[in-house]
């Protein structure tokens, strides 16, 4: 029990000679390993949040700003406003295309061949071949199977049944059984159990005599087996002895004096590594990122206030508004002109129907027709007063013609 505690705590134990001898140099030996990995690291990973931010993020909103303004502004656009000729040219156009010539193929070239090049023959091959030759083969195989059968039964089935029945039986049964049956119950049964009686009476003696001899051999090898149980004991102490002697306690002595040690130093001297690599890569990198700053975005921001900005004002003022405004100019002019070209087509409808079938002008056909609203007993119109009903108008209007 004294043992155990002792080497627990020793293997515990904070600090050793071969602990502080092999800190420092296990320490530089990983953060040289370490460095290296530690900055190509941080160099990738600061490359990516900086392509990220930088490139693929303003790509994409560009990519979706262009794919908004070209594809879906004007589909959306055409779409609405010439939807129904658009949809209905673009459904002429795909039957056309790719449902008509599927059609004809089928209708005239398919099916003609596959009715008249193909099943026709086969129906009249199968109906007027194939069916009476098979007849034919099967009213022959039936004959021939017949005669076969005949003739196997005539030539094999009936002198084998003959030859078992009036020959084999009897003369096994008269031959072979029954003599085997008398000399069992006449002879073999009493030789037998006169046998048996023999054998059971030497059977007893040599049990007996067995018996006595195992007594002696059991008693002979217990006593050796003490001896050997005494001396197997003792060896097997020695054993034990020289096994932990020779192997347990210096495997122990080597696992907790060195490699314990070790192995917690390396481990430690690599946490520490990572740390101070971590350092000198964000101290490297704050460096490259100063020199960045002072020799390429400080220019390139001068730059950018001094000349782009006002060049961008330029181009905005100065073209790309006019610009804007005509084509706005150009879009209202665009939907006035068809308006005026739909209501133009409406009017000459409407006088087209007119010519065709009459009717009042003003009025366009197939519209209800208001019934001006009149007051109680005249006939006079007032704006305000409600509509009267049309059912009476409609009787008045009758009992007149009548």
């Amino acid at each position: 029990m004294d043992d155990s505690r002792h080497q627990a705590l020793d293997r515990y134990a904070p600090d050793t000679a071969l602990t502080r001898l092999i800190r420092i140099p296990v320490r530089i030996v990983v953060l040289v390993l370490v460095l290296p990995v530690r900055m190509v690291w941080d160099l990738l990973a600061a490359g990516w949040h900086a392509a990220d931010r930088t490139l693929l993020r303003p790509l994409g909103r560009g990519l979706a700003w262009l794919l908004d303004t070209l594809v879906l502004t004007p589909l959306a656009w055409l779409f609405t406003h010439v939807r129904t000729p658009l949809a209905l040219a673009v459904t002429w156009l795909a039957t056309a295309l790719f449902i008509w010539p599927w059609i004809g193929l089928w209708r005239y070239v398919v099916v003609p061949v596959a009715k008249y090049g193909v099943a026709v023959p086969l129906v009249w091959l199968y109906g007027s071949v194939l069916t009476p030759l098979g007849h034919g083969t099967a009213w022959l195989l039936g004959k021939a199977g017949q005669g076969v059968a005949w003739l196997l039964t005539t030539l094999l089935v009936a002198p084998a049944a003959g030859l078992w029945r009036y020959v084999l039986v009897p003369a096994a049964r008269y031959g072979v059984v029954v003599p085997l049956v008398w000399l069992y119950g006449a002879v073999l049964t009493p030789v037998g159990r006169g046998a048996a009686w023999v054998l059971d009476a030497v059977w007893q003696g040599t049990a007996w005599v067995l018996g006595l001899l195992w007594q002696g051999i059991v008693w002979v090898l217990g006593e050796v087996g003490k001896g050997i149980a005494a001396t197997g004991r003792g060896l097997g102490i020695a054993v034990a002895w020289l096994v932990m002697t020779l192997l347990v306690a210096p495997a122990s002595w080597l696992y907790r004096r060195v490699l314990a040690p070790v192995g917690r130093e390396i481990a430690e001297a690599a946490e520490v590594a990572w740390r101070i690599a971590g350092y000198l890569s964000r101290a490297v990198g704050r460096s490259i990122a100063w020199l960045f700053r002072h020799l390429i975005g400080v220019p390139v921001a001068w730059a950018h206030r001094t000349v782009g900005v006002p060049l961008g004002h330029f181009v905005r003022d100065a073209l790309w508004a006019p610009a804007r405004r005509a084509a706005l100019e150009a879009g209202r002019a665009a939907r006035s002109a068809l308006a005026t070209a739909r209501e133009t087509m409406r009017q000459a409808r409407r006088d087209a129907w007119r010519a065709l079938v009459g009717g009042a002008a003003g009025t366009r056909s197939g519209e209800p027709q208001g019934v001006p609203a009149r007051t109680l007993g005249s006939t006079t119109t007032v704006p305000s007063a409600a509509q009267a009903s049309e059912t009476s108008l409609l009787s008045e209007k009758l009992v007149k013609q009548a």
